[in-house]
């Protein structure tokens, strides 16, 4: 182990093996990330916690009493953070968490194994809450095919469904917050978004890795179906 340039210490993976270099490169980053030991430190199941936290800081996005869905939410530091600012593990909030792999149980948290693009999504999703969402949280990502065109295709096409999906759910005056990447949502979402939302911004919290192209969509102020 060496310090890297803020002193602290750095670990270095040994190549070798059957470990790619993709693999070491992805371990080395874990193991010396300060967000990684911090989530472990404090419970939380992932590092994206903190981004969430970031945001909401600044933002003032979740507030006691009010329901959440969180899109695509395993392994739920997302929903974490959610639950305890609405105050769902005290029953005074609600957080509804959907996603198509597995996720623990998180006190005050409502999970269904589901596809958020099925047909009965939304309708099943308000049901769980008993009505509308004020918050609408996606920190989802396209799968990877490495051509960099092809990936953000796919991922400017799953902020748009994660979309559609919000403005179907939201109350009137309500929260949409989703992961993009590069330069952001494209111009014919962001044209859309602005009928339906009073502010659309961009936001990058500091526990995005810098060398990340991620950023947030964060559309405030529903303005209530069309």
């Amino acid at each position: 182990m060496a310090k890297d340039k803020t002193g602290r210490l750095h670990v270095t993976v040994r190549s070798g093996g059957k470990r790619k270099l993709s693999s070491k490169l992805w371990l080395e980053r874990q193991l010396n990330d300060p967000y990684v030991a911090q989530a472990k430190r404090e419970g939380f199941r992932s590092r994206a916690a903190f981004k969430l936290k970031e945001i909401d800081d600044k933002y003032k996005l979740l507030k006691l009493g009010m329901a959440v869905i969180d899109l695509g939410a395993a392994p739920g530091g997302w929903s974490q953070i959610a639950a305890k600012r609405v105050g769902a593990a005290d029953g005074k909030g609600r957080v509804v968490a959907i996603d198509l792999l597995d996720m623990g149980e998180i006190p005050g948290v409502e999970f269904a194994k589901k596809d958020f693009l099925d047909a009965d999504a939304p309708a099943g999703l308000r049901e769980m809450l008993g009505g509308g969402a004020d918050v609408v949280l996606s920190d989802m990502a396209a799968n990877t095919t490495g051509h960099r065109k092809t990936d953000q295709l796919r991922m400017v096409g799953l902020v748009e469904a994660a979309a559609v999906f919000a403005c179907g759910v939201l109350k009137p005056g309500g929260t949409f917050l989703a992961k993009v990447f590069q330069s952001g949502a494209d111009a014919a979402l962001l044209a859309r978004l602005k009928r339906n939302f009073a502010t659309i911004r961009h936001v990058k919290p500091a526990a995005s890795r810098q060398e990340s192209s991620e950023r947030y969509l964060l559309a405030t102020g529903f303005r209530g179906p069309a």
